[in-house]
């Protein structure tokens, strides 16, 4: 029997064929014995694939597996999260349902190549996603894709190289409020639902979800002390939950020495009044923020009160407030009491931190306004 010619009167190898098309076609058996096939144009670009195809049979790389898409990979991979925190899983859940609706994430993870990869964040950016964001999908792609080079499903990992040299960190940092803007916020917010709770917050250094945790009976009017103990927090489905600080360092008690946070408190539980059903979470119940529905607050609602309220008002003033967060006023606080001379292991106990470097490095803030008033007092005590 004569050997087996293209239409080119090339000689084919054992496997090849050429179709009525004229394309080609190789046929062979994978890993696991199964018959498979593949297609090309081309007889050169078919022995290119074959050439591949035979490397990965024997380095033993499982040539099938890696037909997964590449959201389908990283749903097993953060399968693999379930005994993380709950914060954690949410995150996971928040890319998978994000990153689901870009077309690059429908790819077999065996057709993704480096520069694939780097195209993918650089869209990303393109399309206005912050860099923090794709900092958070591009911490759980690579090690996904990691994932799939150990189990032998591709030779190499497409995310493995720096974000930085793809695109820039632009993120800004956190700062606290200065002076005239926390004056001006203050003047301004009087008459808006979230009043009390940034007077509160840039009274005493609350995480916001520890001030979303306090219940009535944390709350010591006669002392004027406040327990800190829990944190309440909502995930994507809306289900709250109760957790511990992370260490012992966040169980402490705040003292309502500031007749403004005494104040704000009190009228927190005159208006909470008594709901009608008292939700329990976690064996919790009577927690102080209450939204219009009676039931209780977490972050995000503060926060859209305060995105709104800077709306308002930057569209009445000339002079602008900057957009911020409700850690933006826990920064303040730290601030503003380091600036005054508080002692640095108060500050640490203030604010729940196991370590003081963390309590001066990442939240007492200093800039040349505050640099001059310092030196200028200490020049003046001689």
């Amino acid at each position: 029997m004569g050997k087996r010619k293209d239409s080119k009167g090339r000689v084919l190898k054992s496997g090849e064929s050429q179709r009525e098309n004229g394309s080609y076609q190789f046929r062979y058996n994978d890993i696991h014995g199964k018959r498979r096939y593949v297609y090309a144009k081309s007889l050169d670009e078919l022995r290119q694939k074959e050439k591949n195809i035979q490397r990965d049979i024997a380095d033993g790389i499982d040539t099938t597996g890696a037909e997964i898409t590449a959201i389908d990979l990283l749903k097993k991979y953060a399968n693999t999260k379930q005994f993380l925190s709950q914060n954690t899983q949410e995150q996971y859940y928040y890319a998978v349902c994000t990153l689901s609706k870009e077309p690059f994430m429908q790819k077999q993870v065996n057709a993704i190549k480096l520069s694939d990869a780097k195209a993918f964040i650089m869209k990303l950016r393109n399309d206005g996603r912050k860099y923090s964001t794709i900092q958070s999908f591009y911490a759980k792609l690579r090690p996904a894709f990691e994932m799939a080079v150990d189990d032998d499903l591709i030779r190499k990992n497409p995310f493995k190289f720096k974000l930085a040299d793809i695109i820039p960190n632009d993120t800004e940092e956190r700062k606290p409020l200065n002076q005239q803007d926390k004056k001006r916020l203050l003047e301004f917010a009087v008459d808006y639902p979230c009043y009390d709770e940034i007077v509160i917050l840039l009274g005493t250094g609350l995480r916001v979800s520890e001030l979303c945790g306090l219940t009535v009976k944390d709350v010591d009017f006669t002392n004027r002390k406040i327990t800190i103990s829990k944190q309440l927090l909502r995930n994507l489905h809306g289900e709250y939950r109760v957790e511990t600080p992370k260490t012992d360092s966040g169980i402490r008690h705040i003292p309502m020495l500031r007749e403004e946070v005494y104040q704000a408190f009190m009228r927190v539980v005159q208006d909470r009044g008594t709901p009608k059903i008292e939700m329990m979470i976690d064996g919790f119940t009577g927690f102080l923020l209450l939204n219009k529905y009676g039931k209780p607050k977490v972050a995000r609602n503060i926060q859209y009160d305060i995105d709104i309220l800077i709306k308002r008002y930057n569209k009445s003033h000339p002079i602008a407030l900057p957009d911020f967060t409700p850690h933006n006023l826990r920064h303040t606080f730290a601030t503003d009491m380091a600036n005054k001379g508080m002692n640095t292991k108060t500050l640490q106990y203030l604010m729940g931190h196991s370590d003081a470097n963390t309590t001066m490095n990442t939240y007492a803030a200093c800039d040349y306004e505050l640099a001059e008033q310092e030196l200028a007092r200490i020049l003046a005590i001689g």
